[in-house]
């Protein structure tokens, strides 16, 4: 447990900064600046749910209730950078921050009764050990801080599959058919579930975690992730 003088000692020496244009944080603020904050990509999907582009991409795939994005992923935009800090740079309280600011968003908006559990996409064990947390899992955590609903991990992966980055949209989803697992059924029957995940390129991967949970029980499956293209 620090003392307030070391805490101010180590503040000075090892100034807490913005993630994303790396001005010093003031005690108020967590990972990102007030200014930054404002200037993200927000898509405001949670204001049309049921009629965006992430719903036509998933359409006749799988049966979400819910599709929603929080920002819109542009290359070299802000989300990639924040992103790729996440999942590549051991910045684990990037998806946890923006869980939270998105959850306040949600909550502000009425959306904190709508679930009864927030399950996060699984990464397999190999590679969640490597990089040390399941980014999905943080942001997960950040929308609980919110919304006050717990997270139950009742999916895993089983299989290990290769990166989905240069592959095709029917590739993506052959490479994730059967490669979820159900420990426990009863943690999805009759849930309302918020199925969360990082990001959505073809929605393969949510396509497959959604229909699983579907297939065990689940009354409805809502899905939301930190950021979506159009590609």
């Amino acid at each position: 447990m620090h003392l307030p003088l070391i805490d101010d000692f180590l503040a000075l020496v090892f100034p807490k900064t913005c993630c994303l244009c790396k001005r010093s944080l003031f005690d108020f603020e967590d990972q990102l600046c007030k200014v930054c904050i404002s200037r993200l990509p927000i898509t405001n999907y949670h204001l049309r749910p049921q009629n965006n582009d992430l719903v036509t991409k998933i359409l006749g795939l799988t049966k979400p209730n819910l599709v929603m994005s929080f920002l819109r992923f542009t290359k070299k935009g802000d989300s990639q950078k924040l992103l790729h800090q996440l999942k590549y740079r051991n910045k684990p309280e990037i998806g946890v921050e923006l869980g939270r600011i998105y959850g306040q968003i949600l909550k502000t908006s009425g959306f904190q009764d709508n679930w009864d559990e927030i399950t996060p996409v699984p990464l397999h064990s190999t590679k969640k050990k490597r990089r040390g947390y399941n980014q999905s899992e943080q942001f997960a955590n950040g929308l609980h801080q919110s919304l006050q609903i717990p997270v139950v991990l009742s999916i895993h992966r089983k299989v290990y599959t290769e990166t989905q980055t240069q592959k095709s949209r029917l590739e993506r989803l052959q490479n994730v058919s059967d490669v979820f697992g159900v420990a426990d059924s009863n943690l999805i029957k009759n849930k309302r579930i918020l199925l969360v995940d990082d990001v959505m390129t073809t929605g393969a991967t949510l396509i497959s975690c959604c229909n699983l949970l579907l297939e065990n029980g689940a009354r409805v499956v809502d899905l939301i992730v930190i950021a979506a293209g159009k590609t």
